[in-house]
């Protein structure tokens, strides 16, 4: 059995300054619903602790309605170059990387 060559060295990959900020985006914005939703309830009921259920109900429920549509969104082209990569093997079906 032979053993696998050594991958060919890859320049590192430096995420833009707008990828880097992307997860903080969807974050903030769950925030901002969340404080949105609790705000309404602490005016409405006048009680803090239902307000803050509701706040973080409602967070934790944009944060995964975000996510489900980032999965469901078509993917760069970067990203399916890199799906390629890992597909198949690179001596034709013998070893995997």
């Amino acid at each position: 059995m032979q053993n696998p060559s050594e991958p060919a060295p890859q320049a590192p990959v430096t995420p833009s300054r707008r990828d880097r900020l992307r997860p903080l985006e969807l974050v903030g914005f769950a925030a901002v619903l969340g404080i949105f939703a609790g705000g309404i309830v602490l005016l409405a009921t006048r009680s803090f602790m239902l307000a803050l259920i509701f706040l973080g109900v409602a967070f934790i429920a944009t944060v995964m309605t975000v996510a489900l549509i980032g999965l469901g969104t078509k993917p760069s082209a970067e990203d399916l170059e890199a799906r390629k990569d890992l597909q198949l093997p690179d001596d034709g079906g013998k070893h995997w990387h």
